[in-house]
């Protein structure tokens, strides 16, 4: 006999996990009595928010479900932004999530939330565990929904007197994933269809994928001569040293690229959903149906047609029909050819930048990255126009060595960079974030010093929040309102923790100050002041300003 808690932590055993990120409550205290002694590693975070992007970015670099376990009521509703994120960005993870006990329900009890109505949107699956014998029953669906298919988040629910009552259930055995393949027609008919394009181009994006599956489809549009493009926050999928590879769909697009994408003739995307960011808010390809030859690949059938009607829709994990094409003979490249190496040299020329404002340039930051950062490093980022520099000027050569949120989730990038520290101790992973993204979960530096997890940190600090700024110039002129930021210290702040910290202030320090956090031994923050007025890489601030109030003007 066994109680709810340690068959719910025994299940987790079964189904492999090693790590699982939370902040502790009384709604679960016997899970994490179970805990005690069970061959996994609990990180105690600092907010629930923090715990669920740390699950989410250990969901994106393993394929395995990222374990978050929170409290119910508050607890639960801080975990929802990672929640969202994972479903946005189709990772595998499970949130547990503490409930009141079973006789209090429908009382509105302390804390007590109806979880399917909370999450019903933004998860694949979210359920009650009421009954102790049907933890490893529930626990297996949970492990088999969120890695099958799309993968995604589920929740489950745990009432607090459910976990304390016994049972004699089995285990479940190790869940299966269930993966969706290609028929050889589907693959003939895409390759036929790319054969008779004279301006092809492929994008790369979503999930399911694998490193393998990613260096085979490589091989193959280079062997074909083929550009393949990145879809937004999916820079990584594709070797951006690869001579076919010819930019990233994301925000602040390359003008020719994008221009690229409107003159293909045949679109052969793998796995991304097409989302607003990738299309330029549905630009690129008339809705519903584009004028380009559509094959649109996808793990998820209600994905095929939702927004753009294709000529070849195949419901196939992008994995599975990556490597599938990649067993075929390459194609011809002749008739491409000249616009791939086009398409390749404009990519080459938009990583070189102009001199940026002030005496640190983030151009020049992101090319010292470039330079001292191992292939295999992973570099996180939350959202903010800080990240437009990283999006931009740095690359990405291995599978899995970006962390970013597809959904625009502000504080994603310090648990992120954290998480992957953590399950890849011996990998540089270097944070970059902004001072109002910093902020807001930046409180899970704690959780680094205390884990003694060497990850650095770098903290773009203009005093504002940039993004906001930027579109409240475009649209509103000179009518500033809430978006500058008063900051602390950063790098004091960073030995307050018990972290390295410095300041840098001019471009030709920032070589030094990098080498010195990569070596400390520990976590380390580099602040980057950085003059306001280098909003974004194209336009400074009063540029934006001057460029609104001509058009505002002319009208």
């Amino acid at each position: 006999m066994r109680t709810g808690g340690q068959l719910l932590v025994d299940q987790l055993v079964v189904h492999g996990v090693e790590v699982a990120f939370g902040v502790p409550g009384e709604s679960y205290l016997a899970v994490l009595d179970a805990l005690h002694d069970a061959p996994i590693r609990f990180v105690s975070c600092r907010h629930e928010g923090g715990a669920a992007n740390m699950a989410d970015a250990y969901g994106k670099l393993t394929g395995r479900p990222g374990i978050c376990m929170v409290t119910r009521g508050p607890g639960a509703t801080h975990a929802a932004a990672g929640i969202h994120t994972a479903y946005q960005d189709s990772t595998p993870l499970i949130l547990l999530i503490g409930q009141v006990g079973r006789e209090m329900m429908e009382r509105e009890a302390f804390q007590e939330i109806d979880y399917r109505q909370m999450f019903g949107p933004m998860a694949k699956w979210v359920a009650q565990i009421d009954s102790a014998d049907r933890v490893p029953e529930l626990l297996a669906r949970a492990f088999r929904v969120a890695t099958s298919g799309r993968p995604g988040p589920v929740v489950l629910a745990l009432p607090e007197d459910m976990l304390v009552d016994e049972s004699g259930a089995d285990d479940a055995v190790l869940y299966s994933i269930t993966r969706t393949h290609p028929s050889g027609d589907d693959v003939a008919e895409a390759r036929a269809l790319l054969a008779g394009a004279d301006r092809p181009l492929v994008i790369v994006g979503g999930a399911p994928w694998s490193a393998e599956a990613n260096e085979e489809l490589t091989a193959w549009c280079v062997a074909g001569g083929l550009p393949v493009a990145s879809g937004w926050r999916c820079q990584d999928y594709v070797d951006n040293t690869a001579e076919t590879y010819v930019g990233h769909l994301g925000l602040g697009l390359d003008p020719c690229l994008a221009q690229r994408v409107r003159d293909a003739d045949v679109l052969l995307v793998i796995g991304d959903r097409l989302s607003e960011i990738t299309t330029s808010g549905y630009t690129l390809l008339t809705v519903p149906t584009p004028k380009q030859v559509l094959i649109h690949v996808t793990a998820d059938p209600n994905e095929i047609g939702r927004v753009y009607t294709p000529t070849l829709g195949v419901v196939a994990s992008p994995e599975s029909f990556a490597r599938a094409l990649g067993q075929q003979p390459a194609l011809d490249p002749s008739r491409w050819q000249a616009q791939t190496q086009k398409g390749r040299a404009a990519y080459l020329a938009n990583l070189e930048h102009s001199p940026g404002r002030g005496d640190l340039d983030l151009g020049d930051v992101m090319a010292i990255l470039r330079q001292r950062l191992p292939a295999d490093a992973i570099l996180a980022s939350g959202a903010g126009n800080f990240t437009v520099w990283a999006h931009r000027f740095y690359e990405f050569r291995q599978y899995r060595t970006q962390l970013a949120p597809t959904s625009g989730a502000m504080g994603y990038g310090v648990p992120a960079a954290i998480a992957a520290k953590i399950l890849h101790p011996a990998r540089a992973v270097v944070c970059m974030t902004g001072d109002g993204d910093f902020l807001m979960t930046g409180q899970e530096l704690a959780v680094a010093v205390q884990g003694d997890v060497a990850v650095v940190i770098l903290v773009v600090n203009n005093g504002m929040y940039g993004t906001i700024r930027m579109h409240q110039e475009r649209h509103y002129p000179g009518r500033v309102l809430g978006t500058d930021l008063v900051n602390p210290d950063f790098a004091a702040l960073a030995r307050a923790f018990g972290a390295h910290g410095a300041v840098v202030d001019r471009t030709q320090d920032f070589a030094a100050a990098l080498d010195d956090a990569l070596t400390c031994g520990g976590p380390a923050v580099i602040e980057l002041r950085v003059d306001p007025e280098a909003l974004t890489p194209r336009q400074t601030l009063t540029e934006i300003r001057e460029a609104a109030q001509a058009l505002s003007s002319a009208s």
